[in-house]
């Protein structure tokens, strides 16, 4: 795992991750101890209250639906994938295991207007 800061806190030193929306991170799902692909759709707080991301998996399985959003080919990814935004969960950071790349700035938009159609936030024409 990978560790930005770390601070003292009352009882245990807590490692503060220096982690940024669109980073891509192998995660334990804690799904019959699979490690599977993931990127983090989380805003960037410098000092957030809980060590907990919001994050998308990624899958090889593509269903062409308006709640995926197709990769394009990513040099740190083994297979073509797409981002599954009904996958959307939060996961604290120690299941984090390590980074693989960042997704380019145009394709987390695309993942964030996904998101704003799947929670029906009305937003997803806003870009």
């Amino acid at each position: 795992m990978y560790c930005g800061r770390v601070v003292w806190s009352k009882k245990s030193w807590i490692c503060l991750m220096n982690l940024q929306s669109g980073d891509v991170w192998l995660a334990d799902l804690g799904l019959a101890a699979k490690i599977r692909p993931v990127v983090i759709v989380s805003r960037t707080d410098p000092d957030p209250p809980r060590a907990l991301i919001l994050y998308v998996p990624l899958t090889t399985q593509n269903r062409q639906s308006r709640y995926e959003v197709t990769l394009p080919r990513l040099r740190f990814l083994d297979s073509d994938s797409v981002a599954n935004v009904q996958g959307l969960g939060s996961l604290p950071t120690v299941r984090l295991e390590r980074r693989l790349g960042k997704l380019p700035d145009d394709v987390v938009a695309k993942i964030k207007r996904a998101l704003a159609f799947t929670l029906d936030l009305g937003l997803e024409a806003n870009g």
